[in-house]
């Protein structure tokens, strides 16, 4: 079991990673199947959206709901505590927005 210093500890490491915080988003607009987030997410590779799918389901944030189906048909959307934690996450991705050509420039 994970030892945490404080809330924030445990919230990033629950959305720790490049990919976490954008699946999130991804899923804020709308549920989506793997497909329509790797398309979505430019840059993921199946093997790494999978394991940030898992463990985001893991610590019940994401919901997987796998249709009996031939394919069979899985869809990913957010549980309430997903909703809340992007709801949390949006001042943060409000600073970034304000603060974007800086950081760009800083890192050129």
């Amino acid at each position: 079991m994970a030892d945490f210093l404080c809330g924030l500890d445990a919230a990033v490491a629950v959305v720790g990673g490049k990919w976490k915080p954008l699946i999130l988003w991804a899923l804020s607009v709308q549920p989506r199947r793997t497909g329509e987030l790797r398309r979505e997410l430019d840059g993921v590779s199946e093997k790494v959206l999978t394991q940030q799918l898992r463990e985001l389901e893991r610590d019940g944030i994401v919901h997987r709901e796998v249709y009996k189906e031939v394919p069979p048909r899985v869809i990913y959307s957010l549980t309430r505590k997903g909703v809340a934690l992007d709801k949390a996450l949006a001042p943060l991705g409000d600073w970034g927005e304000e603060h974007l050509a800086d950081i760009i420039a800083v890192r050129q």
